[in-house]
């Protein structure tokens, strides 16, 4: 491996606008030449504006000593990379080989082997302070093995041609950039024109009137620059630009067709402003600004400083100023404007001082979700955090009808990546009005769900919503099934039911039952789907039901997973009481899920549910079913009928069974003779114990009686 230590960096702090073409200018209006990066701790000026360059007027910078500094401490101004890796391909002659060995050597390589070892740019070589592992590959057809594995190793990917070799620079798009596509390689690429002093001085075509339509069809190209080994002209600019392109991307900020910000960028800074914030009067004051200032770059803002800030911002943006302070607006085009003049690292500081990632989401070291938990265990809310959504819920509610409207439910999730509920499992899947609004037991149904199956993802929505209390403490993790059925006693607040049966035997209305929803008698075959709900019990206690419909096409594929019990709290098994096959595939069911749980040692208490009650039930259906319940152990069925809406207080009974872990758990007769067999080999390994026991204390009585006689005699 290649290993180079550079005191300096030996570049012009000047680019050249005809040899290096950002994505943003080739992609949108003419903009300003890109500024060349410089030494670490140096200055790099924002915008061609003089003297009155923001830069000046707001220490934005991320590459300024003071915020270098404060981020590299926390290791968040490059997203927690410890290293990038970039390989460098094209054509063969291109100047793969003599580009590395300049940029490492800061000088030109008079020989340079054929393909180069893993070549190693150490961290001080650029002011992110990451280290660089360059990777050369050969375009010979008997390396193409090597070649591909190399690429779907890289971070960024370097792609060369000749200028010297127009052909090289046509066979980007011809060959190179389709077959990045082809494998997967879903990277940033630079386009790098090497051997710039070989270039004919006659040639008039500009690099940016061919790159133009490339970099339109290929998004993926982050920069194109030329270069020149020889002269070292723009060499280090090359694996800077690469670097870049990993620890501080385009793409999820800003989209290059519409030249906007992209959605989930627009809505982490609207959450950064709202927390910034802090008077909640739609505004940024000179304290909140300068707040905002040290907590993201460790750099107090003076006074005319902050003046500037807004001159910049009301010259463009008439609303993105007024008499508090620095608006929502004005705030979003500040980072706009960073980010079109190729200040992308300015934007990324701001959004890793508060806590995201590359996909702009919350970053998992800061969702303190528990990790070490049995498989039947579960996840739930604590009180404060089902309070904080009650009141999230109150302040949403504009019009005080009880429900939220779909715009406001939007607003709600507006200062998340987006709204979690508009897919499945989570859409429709809760209590909603005739009108489809979102009712507050909805709401804090939609919330247990997202618990129960992804706790991580909803600690981070209450995160993103307003929630600022200790996040550690909003999860709690409930007891072990096992310890509740001892106990002969549930404490949970959320219980988790499979809804087994046959197709057509009343499995979705059953659900549609637990949401209010009025019966529906057309037949719709289901996937797998959700239900959740508040559910009142006697008392004045609530507890949240989910019901997870279990579609009979799938019970084989859920069955498979040895542990697929563990997290049930009850199982319900529906079959249509006229329909005599109905019947017996449901007790099928219900005997493959009682030995699952037998073999497993994860039993559920289980459920019959008789449905259409409404109609006439097939002759010997009482007496099929009582004789079933009766060898299993289990209650009798529950007969309901969804069409005339006579639930006989199912969901209670369901809740019931759940808070009694220890009952209705169905048992087999394979089961009975398995515990029967355990039972006399257990009670075999008692009655050799206590005799082993009294054999060693009759072997110590004799010793101690032979010891004393002998003694005497």
């Amino acid at each position: 491996m290649l290993d180079t230590r550079l005191g300096r960096l030996a570049w012009s702090p000047g680019l050249s606008a005809h040899t290096t073409l950002p994505a943003a200018e080739l992609r949108g209006k003419s903009q300003p030449q890109a500024n060349n990066p410089t030494a670490t701790g140096q200055k790099r000026n924002f915008f061609s504006r003089g003297p009155d360059s923001l830069e000046k007027e707001w220490n934005l910078s991320g590459s300024s000593s003071a915020a270098s500094s404060d981020m590299a401490g926390e290791n968040s101004a490059t997203g927690g990379r410890t290293g990038v890796r970039v390989v460098v391909a094209g054509d063969r002659f291109t100047g793969k080989s003599s580009l590395i060995a300049a940029a490492a050597t800061e000088s030109y390589p008079e020989n340079v082997t054929h393909v180069l070892p893993p070549t190693h740019l150490p961290a001080d070589f650029f002011p992110d302070r990451v280290p660089i592992i360059i990777i050369d590959t050969s375009a010979a057809l008997e390396n193409r093995g090597k070649l591909i594995d190399e690429l779907k190793r890289a971070d960024v990917v370097v792609l060369t041609y000749a200028c010297d070799q127009p052909l090289t620079l046509n066979r980007l798009s011809s060959f190179w950039l389709e077959e990045l596509r082809r494998l997967e390689v879903k990277v940033p690429i630079i386009v790098v024109g090497c051997k710039l002093d070989l270039r004919d001085e006659n040639q008039s075509i500009s690099l940016e009137h061919v790159m133009r339509p490339v970099m339109h069809e290929y998004r993926e190209i982050e920069t194109c620059i030329e270069c020149s080994s020889v002269t070292l002209m723009q060499v280090p600019d090359v694996f800077y630009y690469a670097q870049k392109a990993v620890l501080h991307p385009t793409a999820p900020l800003f989209d290059q067709e519409t030249q906007s910000l992209q959605p989930r960028c627009q809505r982490a800074l609207k959450r950064i402003f709202l927390l910034c914030d802090r008077d909640m009067d739609g505004a940024l004051n000179d304290s909140e600004l300068n707040e905002f200032q040290v907590k993201c770059f460790n750099a107090p803002l003076q006074p005319a400083e902050i003046v500037g800030v807004r001159r910049v911002v009301q010259e463009k943006k008439r609303d993105g100023v007024n008499d508090l302070g620095l608006t929502l607006e004005g705030f979003l085009y500040l980072h706009f404007l960073f980010i079109d003049k190729g200040r992308h690292e300015t934007t990324w500081a701001v959004l890793r001082r508060f806590g995201y990632g590359d996909n702009l989401e919350l970053r998992d070291d800061g969702l303190p979700v528990p990790t070490k938990h049995a498989s039947d265990q579960s996840i739930e809310l604590k009180t404060e955090a089902l309070d904080f959504l009650r009141g999230t819920f109150r302040l949403f509610d504009t019009d005080n009808h009880g429900a939220l409207r779909p715009t406001e439910l939007d607003e709600l999730f507006s200062t998340a990546p987006e709204s979690p509920w508009n897919e499945a499992p989570f859409k429709d899947a809760a209590e909603t009005t005739s009108q489809g609004n979102l009712t507050l037991k909805g709401f804090l149904s939609e919330w247990a769900l997202m618990t129960l199956m992804d706790p991580r993802r909803s600690l981070a929505n209450l995160i993103y919503i307003g929630y600022n209390g200790n996040p550690a403490s909003v999860l709690r993790v409930t007891r072990r099934k096992s310890v509740d059925r001892k106990k002969q006693r549930s404490e949970r607040s959320v219980y988790n039911c499979l809804v087994f049966g046959p197709e057509n035997a009343g499995k979705s209305s059953m659900l549609n039952a637990l949401l209010g929803r009025p019966f529906s008698a057309s037949h719709n075959p289901a996937d797998e789907r959700y239900a959740a709900d508040v559910v009142d019990q006697l008392g004045g206690n609530k507890k949240t039901l989910i019901l997870r419909e279990v579609p009979e096409d799938g019970v084989k594929i859920l069955l498979s997973n040895k542990e697929c019990l563990a997290a049930c709290d009850v199982a319900v098994f529906v079959y249509d009481i006229s329909d005599e096959y109905s019947w017996k595939r449901t007790r099928d069911l219900l005997v493959e899920v009682a030995r699952q749980g037998e073999e497993t040692g994860y039993g559920v208490p289980c459920l019959l549910v008789a449905a259409k009650g409404d109609l006439v039930p097939y002759p010997m259906a009482l007496q099929d079913s009582l004789k079933v319940c009766r060898d299993l152990g289990i209650e009798a069925p529950v007969a309901v009928s969804m069409k005339t809406g006579d639930l006989n207080d199912l969901f209670g009974r369901i809740l019931g069974a759940a808070e009694s872990p220890h009952l209705n758990i169905p048992e087999t007769e394979t089961g009975r003779k398995r515990k029967s067999f355990r039972r006399l080999v257990n009670n075999s390994l008692l009655f050799v114990s206590v005799g082993a026991a009294f054999a060693v204390v009759g072997m110590a009585a004799f010793r101690m009686y032979n010891a004393r006689r002998n003694s005497s005699t």
